[in-house]
């Protein structure tokens, strides 16, 4: 395995639409899979697209530790997902409700901000070993599955803000981090 280069906002593979993964099972791929999965723990983070390590291809990593939950909300009960992949996915928004969260991002180091999301989704896609899989996701799971999604897409978090109040360096943000208002709220 291999810790891989991560692409910083402003290189054009972050802007692009990513291309389906053509063959899930390929050596190729369960090795682009293994070095994702390394490249995002060694980084602290809890998701990678391809298109974040030069690869333009509709596949994420991601895993939910349980201190990650923990310190999103104290009071869930979300459970801790291990890191595994989703290849060629798709996210069906369950409900028209959305939440601010509080999300970083690998290729826009040292930055954090308030991002409307979604509160409940499915998606769907397939599996590392090429079975399809279908999932039900809320709270930071489903703030992370969207988050990755949107790389395969060309999209970063930033341009899915309205309000840049909510956007600051992480140092300062952990010193000082205004609250949430609900979306749509007008502060």
């Amino acid at each position: 395995m291999a810790i891989l280069k991560i692409a910083r906002m402003g290189h054009p593979v972050l802007l692009e639409q990513a291309a389906p993964v053509p063959d899930p099972s390929s050596p190729e791929i369960q090795r682009l899979i293994d070095d994702m999965i390394e490249t995002m723990i060694d980084a602290g983070g809890v998701g990678l697209a391809a298109p974040q390590v030069h690869v333009p291809l509709r596949l994420f990593v991601f895993h939910l530790p349980a201190a990650k939950v923990a310190q999103a909300d104290p009071e869930s009960a979300e459970p801790e997902v291990s890191p595994h992949a989703v290849i060629n996915p798709t996210i069906v928004p369950l409900g028209e409700e959305q939440r601010l969260s509080w999300e970083g991002c690998l290729s826009i180091p040292g930055l954090r901000a308030a991002v409307p999301r979604f509160a409940h989704i499915r998606y769907a896609g397939l599996g590392r070993d090429g079975s399809a899989m279908e999932r039900e996701a809320a709270g930071l799971h489903a703030v992370i599955v969207q988050h990755e999604y949107d790389h395969l897409d060309g999209i970063l978090y930033p341009m899915r803000m309205s309000d840049f109040s909510k956007m600051g360096f992480t140092e300062e943000l952990s010193r000082f981090q205004p609250s949430l208002p609900a979306v749509g709220a007008r502060a």
